[in-house]
């Protein structure tokens, strides 16, 4: 008899061969496996008293903590859907993904309940579960998680549900950096292959230590939520990106696996601690979010020792749909070369399907590293779909393919390699200029911390290229200097023609850079790309 592929069964190897072993660090709380199964069983159990069964929704607003883990296993083994929230969305936009996805109760950490205060007058909200933090309170009316659990009957085991592996698991929304959130329906059956993508191609295994560092929310957690517990793994919780704690958890708690977009890792080896800290382990890192810059990695390697292996994907795809496989060949290579390399979103992997570059017209790029085109992809982890929107749906996925907007080529190799996303080409008198191309130059440049590029209005030639930049603490630089360094590195043409320099740039809660908001300084209406 075929079982149906869903994640929620991998809980059930690990309890069974993992017991005793600590599943589960957050400061200084611990849970094996066992108690780990108890406390999911529990909360199925409260909830199923209250009202949720199978295909009712379930909003979550929760940072990295064992809780956050505890409801994607105990929602979704009760056959309900789980609605991963950012908590730093504003307002408006968590009312709006609230009431679009039909949730029946929201779970929300006592510290990002102000929002959902000023609006819970408009939500139809049946019930409200509020996770206590020391040192924060609320005027919300609702129960206490751990009393939410204790009153319920006891759990005994999980719940007996039938599972239909293509049946949806969590409703994951996009940023709507340009329109409303999107909600993205992935099923039991795409988390379960991307989670064995990450099993096989970031080699997790039952001593790994992994470190939650990207948020939960986000696309599942990459699948990191279910990959670790399948492994029989141990999750180390973090509440929130802090540089000198995950670098000291390094050392302490022996990491041996995590994930995060570019800024993190610049964040990581720009903090006055990398210098002195003694990592032992030598820490996998997979990246992916935004294409880094080949320097960044090097410095990963250098100062950190981590393992850099670049990942690609949305959240329309669970999100895994490629990898830049490491060869023995390759490391031969100069320290450099290797970082460029690194830098390559990479090949397919092995569990969802079928990955191209195309043109416009379908006909696949030539292999040469040259010929700009779109990346499509089908398979395994496709979404079901955007919730309630069959006209967006069909517009992403045509004949079969998603498209997801980003533009790279491939290189004779086949890998792939992002140059933008079709909205952040930036075009000069007619000529493709990649903003990711000049940002790779700029983070050579020993005075940039951090950078963003966008095109800005121009007379003569339609649009430039601007350079915004953040610089190391106690650096300086000047516009002239700046741009002399990119025209001494690249074709003159591609090279910043106006540089600001900015205390930061604006990020969403997973370190991406949101180029948007850059460019609205200087376009009155969105930017189109012919």
């Amino acid at each position: 008899m075929l079982s149906p592929l869903t994640p929620l069964d991998w809980k059930r190897r690990a309890i069974k061969y993992y017991p005793e072993k600590t599943a589960v660090i957050d400061g200084d709380k611990e849970f094996t496996y066992r108690e780990f199964g108890r406390r999911t069983d529990q909360l199925s159990a409260a909830l199923r008293q209250a009202g949720i069964g199978q295909g009712d929704h379930v909003a979550v607003m929760l940072p990295n903590t064992h809780y956050m883990l505890e409801c994607f296993y105990g929602i979704c083994q009760l056959g309900a859907v789980m609605v991963p929230l950012n908590y730093r969305l504003s307002a408006g936009d968590l009312e709006y993904i609230i009431r679009h996805s039909d949730s029946k109760m929201l779970i929300v950490d006592a510290e990002f309940c102000e929002p959902i205060e000023k609006i819970i007058g408009n939500l139809a909200l049946e019930q409200i579960v509020i996770v206590s933090v020391p040192g924060f309170e609320t005027a919300l009316s609702g129960v206490d998680y751990e009393d939410f659990l204790m009153h319920a009957p006891e759990a005994g085991g999980p719940p007996e549900v039938e599972i239909d592996e293509n049946q949806l698991l969590t409703l994951n929304y996009t940023s709507g950096t340009t329109s409303k959130p999107k909600g993205v329906m992935l099923t039991h059956r795409s988390n379960y292959m991307n989670a064995a993508n990450f099993m096989y191609h970031l080699g997790v295994n039952h001593e790994d230590v992994y470190l939650h560092t990207l948020p939960m929310f986000h696309a599942n957690g990459w699948g990191g939520v279910w990959a670790l517990t399948a492994a029989g793994g141990t999750h180390v919780c973090l509440r929130k990106v802090d540089p000198p704690l995950i670098l000291d958890l390094f050392e302490t708690k022996h990491i041996t696996l995590l994930c995060g977009a570019p800024t993190v890792i610049n964040m990581l080896v720009n903090d006055p601690k990398a210098k002195e800290v003694e990592i032992k382990t030598h820490p996998r890192m997979a990246t992916a979010g935004a294409p880094p810059a080949a320097a960044l990695i090097k410095k990963a390697q250098e100062i950190l020792g981590l393992k850099m292996i670049h990942v690609y994907g949305l959240t329309e795809t669970s999100p895994f749909i490629l990898y830049c496989e490491w060869k023995n060949e390759f490391d031969a290579k100069s320290s450099e070369d290797q970082a460029v390399i690194k830098a390559r979103q990479g090949i397919e992997l092995a569990f969802n399907g079928e990955t191209k570059v195309v043109h416009q017209d379908g006909e696949e790029v030539a292999w040469n590293g040259e010929e700009l085109g779109e990346i499509i992809t089908r398979g395994n982890v496709v979404m079901a779909g955007y919730y309630k929107d069959p006209v967006t749906t069909a517009a992403a996925i045509r004949d079969g393919w998603f498209y997801t907007g980003d533009l790279a080529v491939t290189h004779p190799d086949g890998y792939i390699e992002i140059r933008d996303r079709a909205k952040d080409l930036i075009i000069s008198g007619g000529e493709n200029i990649s903003s990711t191309e000049v940002e790779g130059v700029l983070y050579r440049h020993p005075a940039v911390l951090e950078c963003a590029v966008i095109a800005i209005p121009d007379e003569k030639w339609g649009e430039v290229p601007k350079a915004i930049i953040v610089l190391q603490p106690g650096a300086t630089a000047a516009e002239t200097e700046i741009i002399k360094f990119c025209r001494s590195e690249m074709a003159h043409f591609k090279a910043p023609k106006a540089v600001e320099f900015v205390e930061a740039l604006p990020k969403t809660a997973t370190g991406k850079l949101q180029k948007y908001r850059l460019r609205e300084m200087h376009w009155s209406g969105p930017k189109k790309v012919n």
